[in-house]
Order: structure tokens, then sequence, then C-alpha cells
């Protein structure tokens, strides 16, 4: 089998999660448009146009939760106390705003569940084949909770995600600093190994660690903007990289 993305050339491959893995992108972005909405309605002045799909695209997705308000927020010129990390969910501060974002998406994925991409899951079954490692790296603090959801978890036992990056005191995306941590696990080089985001953030991430292939999943941001960010390539689904895929 002649793989149209040679993953036999690499030591492992370092999947995000949301979005690559599994379609939690949508729900993470209906609870963002929840919360912010909700948040911006409740301002008395000035008046403040709705949160939208491009605000999700350039402001938060990828990003870790807390990073997203402020990138949001600071969008709009607004100007929020940054509280602690356990307030409680609400809109007093940049901490509370973040966790009512996470209540939203939990209540939403405990209701209706998740299943993997079937081409996410045809090339995880290839790396099996080929005795390829794989991790997820994921800015979301969800993740545990969505790869068993998934399936997933029991199959990926590596996972750099935001819990991790807190706990280690390190950047999440785009700084390239969580997938090195995830590399670093796996004992494979930089250069030795794929990363595969579907966000501009995670994309340029993946491109400023020097790693071997980033590879793009358009999910709605855009073939010429992962690309510009740093993919190498990008494709609409993963199972475009088998060859079974519309051979």
């Amino acid at each position: 089998m002649a793989d149209r993305i040679p993953w036999a050339r690499f030591g492992a491959v370092l999947f995000d999660l949301d979005g690559v893995l599994t379609p939690t992108a949508e729900v993470h972005e209906r609870a963002w448009t929840v919360m912010f909405d909700e948040f911006l309605a409740g301002r008395d002045a000035p008046p403040q146009r709705p949160f939208s799909a491009d605000d999700y695209l350039q402001y938060v997705d990828g990003r870790p939760r807390f990073d997203g308000v402020r990138t949001f927020l600071a969008s709009r010129d607004i100007v929020l106390t940054e509280g602690q990390e356990d307030d409680p969910p609400g809109d007093a501060s940049v901490c509370a705003l973040g966790n009512r974002k996470n209540e939203l998406f939990g209540t939403v994925l405990r209701r209706d569940g998740i299943a993997p991409y079937p081409g996410s899951v045809a090339v995880l079954d290839r790396l099996v084949e080929l005795d390829v490692a794989a991790a997820v790296v994921s800015s979301s603090r969800n993740a545990p909770d969505v790869l068993r959801a998934a399936g997933l978890r029991e199959r990926l036992p590596v996972v750099v995600d935001g819990n991790v990056a807190a706990e280690i005191g390190i950047p999440g995306k785009p700084a390239p600093d969580m997938f090195l941590e995830a590399a670093r696990r796996l004992d494979v080089s930089p250069a030795h190994a794929v990363v595969v985001e579907d966000a501009v953030s995670g994309v340029a991430a993946g491109r400023a660690g020097g790693f071997g292939l980033v590879v793009g999943v358009d999910r709605g941001a855009g073939h010429d903007e992962l690309l510009a960010q740093g993919a190498h390539v990008v494709v609409n689904d993963l199972a475009e990289t088998l060859t079974e895929a519309g051979a």
C-alpha cells in the first residue's frame, strides 16, 4: 500500500482533537457563540455585534480556553478583570466567561455524545499497521472526556492538553510547545513527526516547531489560509491521505 501521505516515513503523528479526530469543533463553536452572545447582549454600551463564525476562527479556534476569551475581548476593545481559574461560570471575569463556555460544552457533550470522523479512524488504523506512534495535542481541557465519549481514549494514551500545559507551565497554540512536549513524550524528534491540525493557530504552531510535515484539515478555515500559516498539504478529510480514498 502506498499512502498519499507517506505516514511510514515518520516516527509519530500528533493529532489535534476537535475538528481533526472528532467533530467537537462544532460543539465548541456553539458553546462559544451562546456564551459570548449572552455576554455581549448584557453590556450597557457601546452596542456590540453578535459573535460570528469568523470571530471563532480568528480569535478562539485552537487556542486555550482563557486565551480565546482574552483574544476575542481584545478584538472588541473590551477590558475585563482576569479573575481566578476556579471562578464560577458567569461574566464577571475572563475566567468566569471561560468556565461558562466549558459548562455549556459539557452539557452538550453529555447530552449528545460524539462520534469520530471515519476518515480519521481509518488513518489511526493505518498507523497501527505501520507501527507509527500517535498522540493527541489539544488546547481543550475537555480532551480526555471527548476521547472517552468518542471511544478513542485507550487508543491514544498520550494526551497533551490544556490541563497538561497548565501543570507544566507551557504556552498553548500558536506557540509550538504543546506539540514539542508530545514529541518528547513519544521520544521522537520534531523533524521526524507529523502535526495534523484544522485550526490556523495549530498549523502555525506545527510550522513554528520545525515538524517534518504539517497537514491541514480544512473544516472551515480555508485551504489558502491553512497553507499561508504553514501547512505543507491541506485536505478536506484525512481519508484523502489513504490510497483507498477516491482511488
